[in-house]
């Protein structure tokens, strides 16, 4: 949409072709339907929360940098405000504000927009030269001198993105970087993390490593599920993974160091003293937690408090610092908030978002091998691929 509204305002006729029966079906939903439209930082912020290929995006982040975006959207009467961690949302707390913004753009600057899904790009004499679709169970085909590509990637298929743009991409003559599930939960070998299904954990550590190369480490919440781990902290240190398995630790206690913890622990079993051992562990664990930890432990969970002694207290407070999980894999792709991979970089030109392999083809957002962090990020990736591509074919 922000591709098309960019297009407008020469002399050329700008088509949607949308095969959703609305447009913003994905939109709608993102930032679990508040719609994190953007980050409030700078370029060079932004461009640290990329993951694969940064320095692509130079051009179009400075161009419509997270600044402008916020701009662009206030200016077109859609109040916006910063929470925790930079995130930039509607002050409404409604993604359909944002998309009804797009959408009444479209039609000011009278956008023609088809229903209809695309089968094909036309070329001639290595030029892009029309658009092949099907709607309403026909064939059809338009004349177009240039054509973007922004059809997303492969996350949420119910929502139009169901990789076939990649397929038109190929056809094209274009290589694509594999495809895989990017900000997704993460599935682990052990099975109690299933038996606590449901249970925020907050203010706690993530750290994720390979044979001891650590991959991410950030302080925040997550959530145990039925299949492994998920939330917050899970998504973003997920993009950092590329092959399994791996390891995770749980850090419950990430304020205090392994002394203060110690002390702490020796306090409550000094309280707690003609208790045993499971039933003295209240003040450090949610109470769900609690025999999981005690097995992990080593120690007895019948043992007197009394009687545990103080290598096992030792022990205890590590596994509180670092509770161990192994990573076997990821949830599938399709319930990934993005994906990863797509058409490579190196075939686009990044001044423009422009094929260097077939003239007056253009690519923008998540279809591109580009994909970022939390926070706001992939949809400022969106916009920014958007409104190059879109200025640029029409300056073409």
């Amino acid at each position: 949409m922000l591709a098309a509204v960019s297009a407008c305002g020469g002399d050329a006729e700008v088509i949607l072709l949308e095969k959703n029966p609305f447009l913003g079906k994905k939109l709608n939903i993102t930032g679990k339907g508040r719609c994190n439209v953007t980050n409030d930082c700078t370029v060079p912020e932004y461009l640290e929360n990329v993951i694969h290929n940064p320095k692509f995006l130079l051009k179009a982040a400075y161009r419509f940098p997270p600044a402008s975006v916020m701009e662009f959207f206030e200016n077109a009467g859609v109040p916006l405000k910063t929470e925790r961690g930079r995130r930039v949302f509607p002050q409404s707390d409604k993604a359909r504000d944002i998309t009804e913004c797009l959408v009444n753009m479209l039609r000011e600057r009278g956008v023609r927009i088809i229903r209809g899904c695309a089968t094909g790009v036309d070329v001639t004499d290595g030029k892009v030269s029309g658009v092949r679709y099907s709607a309403g169970g026909e064939h059809h085909k338009t004349k177009a001198d240039r054509v973007i590509i922004c059809t997303g990637g492969m996350s949420y298929p119910s929502t139009g993105s169901d990789g076939g743009g990649y397929a038109l991409a190929r056809k094209l003559g274009h290589s694509v970087v594999a495809p895989r599930a990017s900000l997704v939960p993460l599935v682990t070998k052990e099975k109690w993390p299933g038996e606590l299904a449901g249970l925020s954990l907050k203010n706690v550590a993530l750290t994720l490593e390979r044979d001891g190369r650590p991959l991410f480490s950030e302080q925040g919440e997550m959530l145990f599920t039925h299949f492994g781990i998920s939330g917050p902290l899970v998504l973003s240190g997920s993009a950092l993974i590329d092959s399994f398995p791996c390891e995770a630790y749980i850090d419950m206690k990430p304020a205090l160091s392994e002394e203060v913890l110690d002390e702490r622990v020796r306090s409550d079993f000094e309280r707690f003293i003609n208790k045993h051992f499971i039933n003295s562990l209240d003040g450090l664990l949610p109470k769900a937690m609690i025999p999981h930890v005690a097995r992990l432990s080593g120690i007895s969970q019948d043992k007197p408090v009394n009687s545990v002694t103080r290598a096992e207290r030792h022990a205890l407070v590590e596994l509180l610092k670092a509770i161990p999980l192994t990573v076997r894999g990821t949830r599938p792709v399709e319930e990934a908030i993005v994906t990863a991979g797509g058409v490579s970089v190196k075939e686009i030109d990044p001044s423009t978002m422009q094929s260097k392999i077939v003239s007056g083809l253009y690519f923008a957002g998540e279809i591109i091998d580009v994909d970022c962090r939390t926070g706001g990020y992939n949809l400022q990736t969106a916009f920014c691929t958007g409104r190059l591509a879109g200025e640029s074919a029409a300056n073409d």
